[in-house]
């Protein structure tokens, strides 16, 4: 069995096919032609942004789903048969992001589909998939409207959705001496649902514990020049600075508030600390930012530990959050498939692998995921932090790398 339970793990191959690739086709992995008609395969249909505002973290999804097929090919199969990757380009785009899922199903003729990335793209995919009844497992719309859809289909491959990421940070604050606890706290957020959902979810737990918001600032996501944002954060002299972010955005916005020598107490924002280029495309100032994961490569989870093995053979490093949420999407729909011992398009089928996953405990690289009845996954994100110049598990405390910093040194 492959992505399920603590079961069968073949031996890792350094195929010639993974020393050669150098795009999908080189591994079969290609993203053309019609899936209908052959019965050794089973075709996944998947829509990712590889252009566009979400690029960056689109192009690891690709890497991960990519790393998780090759593996599965390289240990038997699913079911048997080897697994064939239909990779479309949706340009970021709402619009295309549908109409892609609607060729997938209709055209090609996929046998399963796997969601694209962020919550923007993943709430028109997941209403494409559930008109025609499609299991949709998805590895990044973790925004609370995303789980009020009525998406009976839909399920989540990661520990906890948007408004739930800081909940261990918001834990530690509230827990701290009134004394040493920040007043007061400003937030910038991308309007987007998750980039806004991380925020929004610390800022609602900070507000309820008396810690006053000074400036709460909404930026489109193609903003580039921050100076004027970050300026308005540097006049209210917060205690803490919260970034509701992808990449870019985050590494612009902090460079900005760096260039007005701007030193909050605390300074914590989403996606961008984890990327693994991050520290260089901030100037290496890095010490003390916090950000939520649900993913970390040192994680003890025997899936994990195959993951990271076999994706840094693959890929020369290991593997960050947004690859491993895809791998964890291939290794839930595996278990449904295996469970139900069935792979195609009928709606009987779908709604057997639909109603497994309704009952099911799956073990992934994030750990054992299970979901409530919209969807949502029922754990925890954990938190990290940069601790002498490397990014460290601060909490929950009995899974901590490295102390938690309360004061954030100077940047």
């Amino acid at each position: 069995m492959i992505g399920n339970r603590k079961t069968r793990r073949g031996a890792l191959a350094a195929t010639a096919c993974l020393a050669l690739a150098t795009s999908l086709g080189a591994c079969g992995l290609d993203s053309g032609g019609s899936s209908e008609g052959n019965d050794d395969e089973i075709v996944i249909g998947v829509s990712l942004p590889l252009t566009g505002d979400f690029s960056e973290p689109g192009k690891g999804v690709q890497r991960g789903y990519e790393a998780w097929a090759s593996y599965v090919n390289d240990n038997g199969g699913l079911l048997g048969k080897q697994v064939r990757l239909e990779i479309l380009d949706d340009q970021s785009s709402a619009d295309r992001v549908a109409s892609d899922y609607e060729k997938l199903i209709n055209q090609e003729k996929v046998d399963l589909i796997f969601g694209p990335f962020s919550t923007r793209l993943v709430v028109p995919a997941a209403q494409v998939a559930k008109d025609y009844g499609f299991l949709f497992v998805e590895p990044a719309g973790a925004a609370e409207e995303v789980f009020t859809q009525g998406f009976d289909n839909l399920f989540y491959a990661a520990p906890a959705i948007a408004d739930d990421h800081y909940n261990l940070l918001a834990e530690e604050i509230i827990a701290m001496p009134e004394a040493e606890r920040p007043k007061t706290a400003a937030y910038a957020t991308m309007d987007d649902p998750f980039a806004q959902g991380t925020a929004y979810g610390l800022k609602d737990k900070l507000e309820a514990a008396g810690i006053r918001t000074v400036a709460d600032e909404v930026y489109p996501p193609n903003t580039t020049d921050f100076s004027s944002i970050a300026a308005k954060i540097a006049d209210t002299e917060a205690d803490i600075v919260v970034g509701g972010t992808q990449y870019q955005d985050a590494v612009n916005l902090i460079v900005a508030l760096q260039q007005l020598n701007f030193q909050p107490k605390m300074a914590a924002f989403s996606t961008a600390p984890t990327n693994p280029e991050f520290p260089e495309a901030i100037g290496a100032k890095t010490e003390g930012i916090l950000s939520p994961t649900g993913y970390t490569p040192d994680a003890t989870y025997p899936e994990n530990q195959t993951f990271v093995e076999y994706y840094t053979e693959m890929h020369g490093g290991p593997p960050a959050e947004d690859e491993a949420n895809a791998w964890t999407t291939g290794e839930v729909v595996a278990a449904a498939v295996e469970a139900s011992d069935c792979a195609d398009p009928s709606p009987e089928c779908q709604q057997q692998l639909i109603d497994h996953l309704r009952e099911a405990t799956v073990d992934t690289v994030v750990g054992p995921l299970s979901w409530d009845a919209e969807g949502r996954p029922e754990s925890a994100h954990l938190i990290q932090q940069y601790v002498d110049g490397k990014i460290r598990i601060v909490l929950p405390k009995d899974q901590a790398e490295a102390d938690f910093v309360a004061v954030k040194p100077a940047w």
